[in-house]
């Protein structure tokens, strides 16, 4: 379960994992802004503040604000789906 103010793992995951040739705009404009208000809150959020559950999310996800992708955005990649197909 996530933290309080921030996007659930299993919304989080539909939408990374449903193609983007599926999503209508609204979907396209409401992930975007989902993403980045759970950016700003886990930089917001210290680490020491968040459950055990909400770490182990924003690992997976690379919400940690570091430059690198997430293990979603990498899995995707690899099936055909993501940005970087290979």
């Amino acid at each position: 379960m996530s933290d309080n103010n921030r996007w659930g793992f299993t919304d989080r995951a539909e939408a990374k994992l449903k193609p983007d040739s599926e999503k209508s705009t609204t979907e396209h404009v409401g992930d975007k802004f989902k993403g980045k208000g759970d950016n700003v809150a886990s930089s917001a959020q210290p680490q020491n503040e968040k459950s055990y559950p909400q770490k182990i999310g924003d690992t997976v996800t690379s919400n940690s604000n570091e430059n690198d992708r997430s293990l979603l955005d990498k899995t995707k990649d690899t099936i055909g789906l993501g940005e970087n197909k290979q």
